[in-house]
């Protein structure tokens, strides 16, 4: 019976022996761990790797960015926001509110804010700051349909390397106009059977055009033989003019006299119409008025006019006697360059894209919006005006001609 009990003795032994080694090696691991610790307080966490293997497989192939570059940033931003929040209420550094900055960048510091930009197309490789070596001052827009494909092409040829060129396609031929060279370099956007005045809106906010001093919203029926635009540029600043037009051909395609070229001077801002048409001599048609087929803005009164469009009335019919909303005094601001002058063709390409209805043509049917269009955009005018004034405490005669 002894020797059983002699057995287990011996057996348990060992298994105490095992157990005061687990403790002493836990306790030396703790002793290490705290001397390591000591020894180096703060570990760079930019400096973790991640295994090859992983990294290779969610990299970017085509930027060449790897998802540890990415996760390093995030984690250091990270480890230094958590240091941020176990400092004291008093060092605690506060959350960034800027309320002068743009409608939903409050949060943003005012440093990495950019409100503008501009259409100046960029390459894909080297120095951003060595990208562009012209930085065009002024725009030129056309809407164009590649039927009149030749005298597009002689209108952008008096428009120097100071533009940009930016065509918009209402009939979604693009590509075919890579035949000419400077295509190549120009801005195309295509939408079928749209306005000049439907892509101003959409493509040509103040924000975007902010970097070009005069903006050019033209027709594709114009003929440019006695024209030059850099000519043209210096004769609008000569004589002050925010909104203007060349002067029209007398013998063609002309509605209004104030838009009559005249032989005898590079400018003129008034003219005479028909009886009863001018009810005061400084307002349109005599006055502050130039038509919407070849229109020429500064900055500042585009930044304005560009508000006034709707988004709705395509057509822009009734804008062009709205314009002198948008500059003052109108009837000093607003002029014909009759030194530089184009004539208009009068081609109904754009009418053409119209729907046949009831019998009638296409271009019946767009002219007819036209029509329409113009009676709504006088009246949504009228009705703002009106409430504006009414909103001050102000009453009005019953006219909004003023």
């Amino acid at each position: 019976m002894a020797k059983p009990g002699i057995l287990g003795r011996s057996s348990s032994m060992p298994r105490s022996n095992e157990g005061m080694r687990l403790i002493f090696s836990a306790v030396i691991g703790v002793m290490l761990g705290y001397l390591f610790g000591i020894s180096f307080p703060t570990v760079n966490i930019t400096k973790l790797h991640f295994p090859s293997s992983i990294v290779s497989y969610i990299e970017d192939r085509n930027s060449g960015i790897t998802t540890q570059t990415l996760l390093n940033h995030a984690w250091t931003s990270a480890n230094s926001h958590k240091k941020n929040n176990s400092d004291s209420k008093s060092d605690e550094i506060p959350k960034i509110y800027v309320t002068s900055n743009p409608k939903g960048a409050e949060r943003l510091p005012p440093g990495i804010v950019v409100s503008e930009t501009d259409l100046y197309p960029r390459r894909l490789w080297g120095e951003p700051s060595e990208d562009l070596t012209i930085q065009p001052r002024y725009l030129v827009t056309f809407t164009v349909g590649y039927a009149q494909k030749a005298n597009i092409d002689a209108a952008v040829k008096k428009f120097s390397e100071n533009f940009t060129i930016m065509l918009f396609h209402y009939d979604g031929r693009t590509t075919e106009w890579d035949e000419f060279e400077w295509s190549k370099r120009a801005i195309h956007v295509s939408v079928s059977k749209q306005t000049k005045w439907w892509y101003a809106k959409r493509f040509l906010h103040p924000d975007v055009v902010a970097r070009y001093d005069y903006i050019f919203i033209w027709d594709e029926d114009l003929g440019v033989q006695h024209f030059n635009a850099e000519a043209y540029i210096e004769l609008v600043k000569k004589h002050g003019l925010e909104i203007s037009q060349p002067g029209l051909e007398p013998d063609r395609g002309l509605t209004w006299q104030m838009t009559k070229r005249r032989g005898d001077r590079e400018v003129h801002k008034v003219t005479e119409e028909r009886p009863g048409w001018c009810t005061d001599p400084h307002l349109p048609p005599c006055a502050a008025f130039v038509e919407i087929m070849a229109t020429v803005f500064s900055r500042d009164a585009w930044r304005c006019v560009w508000h006034m469009i709707q988004n709705d009335l395509i057509h822009g019919w009734g804008l062009d006697f709205a314009l002198r909303k948008c500059v003052e005094p109108a009837h000093e601001k607003i002029g014909v360059v009759d030194a530089q002058w184009i004539v208009h063709q009068g081609v109904p390409s754009l009418g053409n894209q119209g729907k046949s209805e009831n019998g009638k043509a296409p271009w019946e049917g767009v002219r007819g919006r036209c029509r329409k269009e113009w009676g709504i955009f006088q009246s949504r005018l009228a009705d703002a005006e009106k409430k504006y004034y009414l909103d001050q405490g102000i009453t009005l005669p019953n006219s909004t001609s003023s």
